[in-house]
């Protein structure tokens, strides 16, 4: 049974539709179940079930059959949400006939529902004539399948909705997380790490006798590279293994796999995406076979695709065309792939992986960029050239609008566009409330675009400086000459306000091409601090840079990432001191910054007050502190709805921060995003944290807020909602006080019901 549930789930992952991924579902598992009936019924229109494949049971009924949630026993396992299994089925109260199916033959019953993110979204159907009852192996067995099945007919029924480039467009709907808020509206540009064979584009190509000829072209320049490969490692291999090569040239010969994408392209389909489906077909084939040795055979095939891939790809990067209003779609964007998009041309992002507080999605806040996270169902790969919309409110994407929505967006993207007007009037005016209570506001940035909009927007200093960001849009380590220039530039261009640099914080989400870290758990494993005390040569030069570019300038303040222990912080601080002091012998008029430690990790909370006796401030990154208190990996969309910033756990370990980090008479900032919401502005607040750092374009909405409201407003609804057991509690009643203030509107510009 475990072989036939790995083979149908890798047949169904391979089918390139929802009608062929059904077909094989039905007839897989009536033939590994040995039974006379196998259907799929799924959710449609008016949340009916629909039976949409069968075999066993008459083909007329397919698309014909509808049941509402309780009625029938298809309905009936949809609201009980568990497997009915029946030996007499026409005996149940519930069942109903339908004469079209010819089902009158078969009494045994058995269904399960297909569960995806907490909703139903169908039922798969087991029958036979003899009348017995489905045992518990086989009800195991089925129910096993529905739930590898789940995600997978998920992504089919999107894909599903999404018709062929060329054919009259529909258009769909997608759901993911909010990223970055906004509304962009433009053409998607599909972007994949070269070789991803599954991350291939599909596209159409115009001259197909030029494209043919790429191909071969390619095709060649693997041979040859095949065959070197072979002649250097002649004396090192015996005859049987040299063998390989001689498969892998075979393989690319036109009566292969050469022959099939010739076909392909010849149809009118580009060849990077005729290879990739070539590949892929043949790689399934291999894996899903029981012969333990044709099944190895899948690492040749995908082996030797990537090969290929690299050349059809390398070869069409350089000609990449950006539209004016590029939105950018990829399974899991990186910065790299943000930065090779020319500023002015980038409207909008969509990631399939991530949630809303991966690093590209924090980075999309920085720069204002529409941003939708986590669109796990979306067929990306069919994407490239369609219209959309991103809308980072909701977190949805609309491929292919109707007028009638595009003009919806339209107002919207105006009305926000006349808010964010009204909003700069208060550039110039304090942060303070109504009571006088003076509030400093400073901003989070990373790239030189930041400070433009971080002092249009009154940025009042910098409470954190992303020195990864430089690093990630390079294909090398920066000297430190070039580190010096960069963070001048930002220290020059706040001066005399305070910029906050922090060292570098890479691992976890955010990985270095040049540098990678391949870890089964990056978010536990080796990050931050640990990266660079590890290496101290990288960490040595990037202090230098940091202090000879604060040289006349003295608005630098240094900062730590992931901390854990005070021993981490006391060899820091070593290495830190050992540079100060090099720049002196070498003669540089420099001074030591302040410095800091972010209280990111549970240990870091428990150990604030030993950590404050010890450095000159302490800054909160709010995001990786909520993910590990909750266990959350912020960057898995299944778990997204579960990041709860306003938790009460997360709350009273801000509290405890702020608390610990006075009594050693030290300044106590944060600059998570949550500093950046408006509602967490004022619990901030109240709950005594000196600085407030956010992204540049929140900075308008949260000195609005504070200013129409008076401290001890702000006091009472901490009191109130330090008593609360969840999150939504919390968020209500916040929402609540900023609408008694007449301020809801700066938090939630729009209602937007599309």
């Amino acid at each position: 049974m475990l072989n036939s549930l790995r083979s149908i789930v890798q047949e169904v992952n391979a089918a390139r539709d929802l009608p062929k991924a059904l077909a094989i579902i039905v007839s897989r598992v009536k033939r590994a179940m040995q039974t006379q009936v196998c259907s799929v019924y799924l959710r449609g229109p008016n949340d009916e079930f629909v039976l949409m494949a069968t075999e066993g049971l008459q083909q007329q009924a397919v698309g014909q059959v509808r049941m509402a949630p309780g009625q029938g026993l298809v309905g009936r396992v949809v609201t009980r949400e568990e497997p009915v299994n029946l030996e007499d089925a026409e005996s149940h109260p519930a069942y109903q006939y339908f004469p079209e199916t010819g089902e009158e033959r078969f009494s045994s019953f058995l269904g399960v529902p297909i569960i995806h993110h907490r909703q139903v979204l169908g039922v798969l159907v087991v029958q036979q004539s003899e009348r017995r009852r489905f045992d518990e192996g086989d009800e195991a067995f089925l129910v096993t399948m529905s739930a590898q099945l789940a995600g997978v007919i998920a992504h089919a029924e999107a894909t599903g909705t999404m018709v062929a480039v060329g054919a009259a467009a529909e258009q769909a709907r997608f759901a993911g997380v909010s990223g970055a808020p906004g509304i962009a509206i433009g053409e998607s540009v599909v972007v994949a790490p070269l070789a991803d064979l599954k991350g291939v584009p599909y596209q159409q190509c115009d001259d197909i006798a030029a494209e043919l000829e790429f191909f071969q072209r390619c095709l060649n320049a693997v041979r040859d590279d095949i065959r070197d490969l072979g002649t250097q490692l002649e004396e090192r291999l015996n005859r049987e293994e040299r063998a390989l090569f001689d498969a892998y040239l075979a393989m690319l010969d036109d009566a292969a796999l050469g022959g099939e994408v010739t076909a392909k392209i010849r149809e009118g389909t580009c060849a990077p995406y005729a290879w990739s489906e070539v590949i892929l077909e043949h790689e399934n084939n291999f894996a899903g076979m029981h012969d333990a040795y044709l099944r190895e055979r899948a690492t040749d095939v995908r082996d030797l695709g990537r090969r290929v891939l690299a050349y059809l790809q390398e070869s069409n990067q350089s000609c990449k065309i950006y539209p004016d209003n590029t939105i950018l779609i990829g399974d899991e964007l990186t910065a790299s792939m943000l930065g090779e998009v020319p500023e002015d041309k980038l409207v909008g992002l969509v990631s399939v992986q991530g949630s809303g507080n991966s690093h590209v999605a924090i980075l999309a806040r920085a720069m204002g960029i529409p941003t939708v996270m986590g669109a796990v169902d979306l067929p990306y790969t069919r994407m490239d050239g369609r219209p959309v919309i991103v809308d980072g409110y909701k977190g949805a994407v609309y491929s292919d609008p109707s007028k009638q929505l595009r003009k919806h967006y339209r107002a919207i993207a105006e009305e926000e566009r006349e808010l964010v007007k009204g909003l700069e009037a208060l550039k110039d005016l304090p942060c303070e409330t109504l009571d006088k209570y003076r509030l400093p506001l400073w901003v989070n940035t990373g790239l030189m675009a930041d400070v433009v909009r971080s002092l249009e927007r009154g940025a009042e200093g910098v409470g954190l400086y992303r020195t990864e960001v430089p690093f990630l849009l390079r294909d090398r380590f920066p000297s430190e000459e070039e580190q010096r220039i960069i963070y001048r530039e930002q220290l020059e261009a706040f001066a005399p306000h305070t910029v906050t640099m922090r060292t570098l914080d890479i691992g976890g989400d955010k990985a270095l091409p040049y540098f990678p870290i391949e870890e089964d758990n990056p978010f536990l494993g080796w990050r931050g601090i640990r990266v660079t005390l590890d290496h101290p040569e990288i960490f040595l030069a990037q202090i230098r840079a940091m202090i000879k570019a604060s040289s006349g300038l003295d608005n630098l303040r240094i900062l730590l990432p992931m901390i854990s222990s005070v021993s981490e912080l006391e060899q820091s601080k070593a290495l830190i001191y050992r540079a100060y002091h090099e720049l002196l012998e070498e003669g540089y008029e420099v001074h030591l910054p302040p410095l800091g430690v972010m209280i990111e990790v549970p240990a870091a909370v428990y150990q604030a007050r030993e950590l404050a006796a010890r450095v000159d401030f302490l800054s909160v990154g709010s995001n990786d502190l909520t993910q590990y208190l909750l266990a959350v990996d912020r960057n898995n969309a299944r778990v997204a709805g579960q990041y709860q910033a306003f938790h009460p756990a997360v709350l009273r370990a801000l509290q405890q921060v702020v608390n610990d980090g006075h009594t050693q008479g030290v300044s106590v900032g944060i600059c998570g995003e949550l500093a950046g919401d408006p509602g967490a502005a004022i619990l901030l607040m109240a709950m005594g944290y000196d600085v407030l750092s956010m992204n540049a374009t929140n900075l308008p909405k949260v000195k609005s807020v504070i200013r129409a409201i008076n401290l001890e407003q702000a006091e009472v609804l901490l009191e109130e909602v330090m008593h609360l057991v969840d999150a939504e509690q919390v968020r209500a009643r916040i929402d609540q006080m900023l609408l008694e203030t007449g301020v809801n509107r700066v938090v939630r510009p729009l209602e937007i019901d599309a």
